[in-house]
């Protein structure tokens, strides 16, 4: 309206001039015409943003809160900085004209997609409206999608998909079938050039589920949000199983049993929140460097608690975490996958406000043995840093790899192989600390200075051996009458780090309370490392 009394108060002006008066007042019929015209197309606008913005309508945005989630914008608004969203696409509609659907078009069809900001940082992302269609993927929303996709590799900054959709629109056909497959093919395109990150906020099934698969991390939403390829219905007609939504793929069996998840929230809130922190620990792009925040642990910081955490008695177990947590920066320890593999651990820490991936051990667990889900756990977070340049530190105390039919009839060997395969490919910085136990294959594989460590160091409590002592003397000296005796020379000869840091195969050995001081000096020196592989169009991991 500003610009239509602008334009009036213009035309009035020039009335008032004289000479061809006529003409003027002519002009001035040409500029209120246009101004109806203006006015009437601005309405229109702003009726079909308003249709955008209410997605389906008051009604099913209140049965969406009535199940405890928010709405595809509120989501969005909580995530980014306020006022930072920038919408793309906000009035497309679909163009399915079968089974009646042309007489139902919303603006936006489901999906609300964009870019905003993060702590500044540039964020691209899309939301699924389930009060729209349910969610449901059409050709027109992929597009939507695949435009941020493309936009966000394009510039290099991060891409997060919030999941909630039924699944394919079936009207559509092939079309929606298509439109997976575009999306897809961008998850691939864009692995290892951006940080991609599902969130999964209510249902995801079907095709849907292989996007969140591809990208670099899922989370989940306890009790609201699931995923499976096929329902509990189809699963019930094929296999005549009865088996819950839950049970079948909800957030407690994605984060525990398969490992499809790796973290989950008790509410879509909840998520968001963490999702804002975890983003600060990933840089934008392959070609960005690793975040860095102000630290305000001092960095030559001794904790002597470190010097007496290993237990006397090398079968006694201890808790790795603690280890972790008295050395990187107080509260920066952000594990992944806490619940499943739980006898490796894995998650984004800072060491002098500096991102770092921490890869350890948990002797709580099975002793902190090496098993199939270990493996390949630990191996797809090392590619990950890796890929983003994120320095790696490995603490150990592993006795091996997990014995038994159940491990080698499954291919331990194999998926044993992903996580050897990932350290020895790894160009970023790599430091080890030897807590405890690294014993036989599972020494080599837990970054070790012969898969091109670059810092290898041990406790004083080291032990680096082929096995345990009683196994060995099993086998060396079988029919020795005095194995007790055998067992304390080797237990002598190879539970101290010495021997390995003879061959140089150890830096140093340290006092545990230097740990943290330790390293950071370290990074600081490995920090203009340049490591490159052998060229080649990919390598052929172990899958």
């Amino acid at each position: 309206m500003y610009f239509v009394s602008a334009m009036l108060r213009s035309a009035i002006k020039i009335t008032r001039c004289g000479s061809i008066k006529v003409k003027r007042v002519s002009n001035l019929h040409e500029i209120c015409r246009i101004s109806r015209n203006y006015y009437a197309a601005s309405t229109l606008i702003n009726e079909k943003r308003k249709e955008s913005l209410l997605g389906g309508g008051k009604t099913k945005q209140d049965a969406q809160h009535a199940k405890g989630k928010l709405t595809a914008r509120e989501r969005i608004q909580l995530l980014l900085d306020k006022g930072s969203f920038r919408e793309y696409d906000a009035f497309v509609e679909h163009a399915c004209t079968d089974f009646n659907m042309e007489e139902t078009k919303i603006a936006g069809d489901g999906v609300v997609a964009g870019h905003g900001t993060v702590y500044g940082r540039r964020i691209f992302v899309y939301s699924q409206d389930f009060t729209v269609f349910g969610g449901s993927l059409s050709r027109t929303n992929a597009n939507k999608i695949v435009k941020v996709m493309d936009q966000a590799l394009l510039v290099g900054a991060p891409v997060i998909g919030l999941q909630d959709s039924g699944g394919a629109r079936i009207q559509e056909g092939v079309d929606s079938l298509a439109g997976y497959a575009d999306i897809f093919q961008r998850n691939v395109l864009a692995s290892g050039v951006i940080p991609q990150i599902s969130l999964i906020m209510g249902p995801c099934a079907g095709g849907a589920v292989y996007s969140p698969a591809l990208t670099d991390f899922t989370f989940m939403v306890q009790d609201t949000s699931s995923m499976f390829v096929t329902g509990p219905d189809v699963v019930k007609t094929v296999t005549n199983e009865q088996v819950s939504q839950e049970a079948l793929g909800g957030a407690r069996i994605h984060t525990t049993k398969s490992g499809v998840a790796h973290l989950s929230f008790t509410n879509d809130i909840e998520a968001l929140q963490n999702l804002r922190e975890f983003l600060t620990y990933l840089p934008s792009s392959n070609r960005d460097p690793v975040p860095k925040q102000s630290c305000e642990d001092p960095i030559d910081r001794q904790d002597e608690a470190l010097d007496t955490i290993i237990p006397s008695n090398s079968s006694l177990a201890y808790d790795m975490k603690e280890v972790i947590h008295r050395i990187v920066d107080i509260h920066s320890f952000f594990e992944i996958s806490p619940f499943f593999a739980s006898n490796i651990l894995i998650g984004f820490a800072r060491l002098n406000g500096e991102s770092v991936g921490i890869i350890a051990n948990q002797p709580l667990v099975s002793s902190g043995a090496l098993d199939m889900d270990a493996s390949i756990k630990a191996a797809r977070f090392i590619r990950f840093c890796d890929a983003f340049h994120i320095p790696l530190i490995t603490l150990v105390d592993v006795p091996g790899f997990m014995p038994g039919t159940s491990q080698e009839h499954s291919g331990i060997i194999r998926h044993g192989a992903k996580l050897l395969y990932a350290y020895c490919e790894a160009t970023v910085p790599k430091l080890t600390v030897i807590t405890r136990k690294a014993y036989g294959g599972a020494y080599i594989v837990m970054s070790s200075k012969h898969l091109r460590g670059d810092y290898n160091i041990a406790w004083p409590t080291a032990e680096i051996a082929v096995m345990g002592a009683t196994g060995a003397v099993e086998i060396i000296f079988r029919k020795h009458p005095d194995k007790a005796a055998m067992r304390k020379e080797y237990k002598n000869k190879f539970t101290t780090p010495l021997f390995a840091a003879k061959k140089g195969y150890l830096d140093d050995i340290i006092q545990p309370s230097e740990t943290r001081i330790k390293l950071i000096e370290q990074l600081d020196v490995l920090k203009t490392k340049a490591l490159k592989n052998p060229w080649k169009k990919h390598g052929n991991i172990p899958l």
